[in-house]
C-alpha cells in the first residue's frame, strides 16, 4: 500500500485548484476557492491546515506548495479502490471496468502495451 496521505473528496478537489497554480498564496487561494467550490474563507484555511498536518501541503510565508502528486494521490486511491472492492485483483478490477466502459481499439491496444512492458 502507498504511503501518499489520505485526501478526501473536498480536499482533492482543492487540491485540482493548486497543482494547477502553485506556488500560490493563500490570499490567492482563498479567492479562487471562492469562485470555484464557494468556500469561505475559514474554509480554505481549515482544508490547508488538515493539509499541511497529513504532509499534502506545505505553507511557508503564506505561500502554499504541494508535497504529493496528483499522481501519486490518483495512485493511493486507486490502490485503496482495488484492494477494499476488487479484494486487491487488478484482473477484476480491469474486467468491471471494461464491462461498464466500452474500450475504444486504440485504449485496448495502449492497455496491451501497459502488460507487455510491466506497468513501466
Amino acid at each position: 500500500m502507498s504511503n501518499t496521505p489520505k485526501v478526501f473528496e473536498s480536499e482533492y478537489r482543492f487540491c485540482l485548484i493548486l497543482w494547477d497554480r502553485e506556488p500560490v498564496t493563500t490570499v490567492e487561494l482563498t479567492k479562487i476557492c471562492k469562485e470555484k467550490l464557494d468556500w469561505s474563507r475559514t474554509t480554505t484555511y481549515t482544508v490547508i491546515k488538515r493539509l499541511s498536518d497529513r504532509g499534502v501541503v506545505k505553507v511557508e510565508n503564506s505561500v502554499v506548495t504541494s508535497l504529493v502528486s496528483k499522481e501519486s494521490v490518483q495512485m493511493a486511491e486507486m490502490e485503496e479502490l482495488i484492494e477494499k472492492r476488487f479484494e486487491s485483483s487488478l484482473p477484476a478490477f480491469i474486467a468491471a471496468f471494461a464491462k461498464k466502459q466500452k474500450l475504444s481499439d486504440e485504449e485496448i491496444e495502449q492497455l496491451k502495451r501497459m502488460i507487455e512492458k510491466g506497468g513501466k
